[in-house]
């Protein structure tokens, strides 16, 4: 499953401003209430849920926070890079700075579970995760996460 299936130039955030994991869920869940239009709250209670059952910090910096929302339609993807890590109970202890949303419809078991690998695989690749860490442009954030599947084809 390529990233653009899911991810579009306008849902990439180049430079957050959050200072807490709670903030920035809740600025996460605004955006997303506004590309989707589902309610904000809807969106923030499910990625708490998730949260509830462990920390989503997958390590090395990166979080994919996600959730299954029962009225949304399509697997949505929005990716924010923190102009400052916060702490976000990472499995590691390190602090968070690159996050990649995603919603999924409450149906959507095994696209959940591929486009969360394929996030996965991107961001963990240290090469990317580098460059994504650079980059202060939104457009250059979007080809960035958008060619990793080349970048990573081995």
């Amino acid at each position: 499953m390529p990233l653009t299936d899911i991810l579009t130039p306008q849902s990439v955030l180049a430079s957050v401003k959050a200072v807490s994991k709670k903030q920035l869920l809740q600025e996460l869940s605004a955006f997303a209430a506004a590309q989707s239009g589902l309610l904000e709250s809807d969106i923030y209670e499910a990625l708490l849920q998730r949260e509830r059952l462990g920390s989503t910090g997958i390590g090395h910096g990166i979080a994919i926070p996600h959730g299954k929302l029962p009225k949304l339609d399509r697997l949505i993807g929005i990716f924010a890079r923190l102009e400052k890590p916060v702490d976000f109970d990472a499995l590691d202890g390190q602090q968070v700075d690159l996050v990649f949303l995603l919603l999924a419809p409450e149906g959507a078991g095994a696209d959940h579970l591929k486009a969360l690998s394929r996030v996965a695989r991107a961001l963990r690749d240290p090469a990317i995760a580098q460059k994504l860490r650079k980059s202060h442009d939104a457009s250059a954030l979007f080809a960035l996460l958008t060619q990793a599947p080349t970048a990573t084809a081995a």
